[in-house]
């Protein structure tokens, strides 16, 4: 059998467990993919993780078919949640809250798969500058 040939790919962030069949539309409509099948797909493959924004990147073939892949979630998401709150309005100005070493190793442990690194101390670097970015200091 040959290889199937891609027509269109996309990278959406979607609630884990409860994807939106409107933002499903908006995205993957024109390529007449069965939406239903896409949601059930995502929403079973994400139901342990429900409340966490988890992307997915969805490839859709000539034949209408669709194969998924999910990322986890952002490293600005996994901060907040750590956090229990916001980033700051204005970072450099207003610190937002602090991360522990301990959470910062623990977001990069689940980052490190989507990272360009294997590295854990490298990867908690990247994840500390973007929670600087956010105003949230680090100890």
């Amino acid at each position: 059998m040959p290889p199937k040939k891609k027509l269109f790919q996309v990278t959406m962030e979607l609630s884990a467990g409860d994807a939106s069949i409107a933002e499903l539309g908006k995205m993957l409509g024109q390529t007449g993919v069965n939406l239903r099948e896409v949601k059930r797909g995502y929403d079973e493959s994400t139901a342990a993780q429900r409340g966490d924004i988890v992307p997915v990147v969805v490839t859709v073939n000539e034949d209408r078919s669709f194969h998924l892949r999910l990322k986890t979630p952002p490293t600005a998401f996994l901060i907040r949640k750590a956090l229990g709150g916001k980033g700051s309005a204005r970072p450099g100005h207003l610190e937002a809250g602090r991360l522990t070493q301990a959470q910062l190793r623990s977001i990069a442990e689940r980052k490190l798969p989507d990272m360009n690194t294997t590295d854990v101390a490298a990867a908690m670097r990247t994840v500390a500058g973007t929670a600087r970015s956010m105003g949230v200091r680090t100890d």
